[in-house]
């Protein structure tokens, strides 16, 4: 299959094209950039090395390239400017997004190709492609808190000092100030995490804490988040090319679960052919439902004063930042119809639940 990122000259854009050629899944990576001369630089850098990992095509291109793609990445954002409020950030974000989008549909984007939304506000951003795309909305999936997660499993299994990869332990909800650990259901080995030797309450606020602030972090010691944020990528698109239909915590659009509707977060999804497959209703304590209703609660504020400055605004236009957007005119598009989704409630007793806090800050930091 073919994955086009754009975005792809930036930190997250080119992390997650190097993310994909090291897992050897992708037959063809584009990198599109509204720098082109840096998007030729990464596809060249990682051509260079192509002899040593796979036999992949590597190429850079423009927005036509998408006619041609199985799955479009979108990664291009804009950073937060010095006494930027959130809000105008989100706008700005919405109108280089909705150019995006309308630059996509116009070079020909296919019904059959996959749309993954890694720009923030993903959520926000999640949502819209879907109104706007004409794409079914399974084919529209947002990375969510699938980097969140891999955080906090890793934090996790830092304090514990035990293997990464047998730590679970799930963050739903937004990406962003009011995402909610679900203690409920977190393993170690296959094991309740709560009754874990050594594990207590402060070491949960910690790992938590350091999973919010993780963004911030990362910009403050380099720049932004890059390896983790390309591998948490490379899952999503991997487990579509493969039909792994691995249970992945991504945005999609919702349609009961939890009492959620029309509103794009994280659950337990089903991610393979088709996208998202199916949605799981996982059992979760009832202090994390009601967090998790709270943050569908925020989530539909955002996109409701979004979606009302566009209803008063011409079609906006991209503008394009160095060197890590692209930039496009945008176009509008009806809403799409839904299609019948398969939900699924998983029933058993709940653990005992672990206190959590509010994210500080809404960053992806990369």
């Amino acid at each position: 299959m073919k994955v086009s990122i754009v975005g792809g000259g930036g930190l997250v854009g080119s992390m997650a094209a190097y993310a994909l050629q090291l897992g050897k899944v992708a037959s063809h990576i584009c990198i599109i950039d509204a720098n082109r001369q840096v998007a030729e630089g990464v596809a060249l850098d990682l051509l260079q090395g192509s002899s040593i990992v796979a036999d992949q095509r590597i190429t850079a291109g423009d927005m036509s390239e998408v006619a041609t793609s199985d799955i479009v990445v979108i990664t291009a954002g804009l950073r937060r400017k010095p006494e930027e409020s959130r809000l105008d950030l989100i706008n700005r974000n919405v109108d280089l997004f909705m150019g995006l989008l309308g630059e996509a549909k116009k070079a020909g984007l296919r019904d059959s190709s996959y749309l993954v939304v890694v720009s923030n506000p993903v959520d926000v951003l999640t949502y819209l492609a879907i109104k706007k795309s004409g794409l079914d909305w399974k084919r529209v999936i947002g990375l969510g808190t699938q980097l969140d997660t891999a955080r906090f499993r890793s934090h996790i299994a830092r304090r514990l000092q035990v293997p990464p990869t047998q730590v679970q332990a799930l963050l739903l909800g937004e990406h962003g100030d009011t995402m909610v650990p679900i203690w409920s259901s977190a393993t170690v080995a296959g094991l309740p995490l709560e009754s874990w030797p050594g594990w207590n309450a402060q070491q949960a606020s910690e790992s938590f804490e350091e999973t919010k602030t993780a963004g911030a972090k990362m910009i403050s010691l380099k720049g932004g988040s890059g390896f983790a944020v390309g591998v948490s990528i490379r899952e999503v698109v991997e487990s579509i090319i493969l039909d792994s239909r691995k249970i992945l915590p991504v945005s999609t659009l919702q349609h009961g679960l939890y009492d959620l509707r029309d509103v794009c977060l994280s659950v337990a999804t089903e991610v393979g052919c088709g996208g998202a497959r199916k949605q799981f209703e996982i059992p979760i304590s009832s202090r994390e439902k009601i967090a998790l209703q709270n943050s569908a609660r925020v989530l539909k504020g955002i996109i409701e004063q979004v979606e009302t400055r566009i209803a008063r605004r011409p079609a906006p236009v991209a503008t394009a930042p160095a060197p890590a957007a692209v930039s496009a005119a945008s176009a509008a598009a009806p809403a799409v119809t839904p299609a019948p989704v398969e939900q699924k409630t998983i029933g058993h007793p709940p653990l005992v639940t672990r206190p959590h806090a509010t994210r500080a800050a809404w960053n992806r930091g990369a």
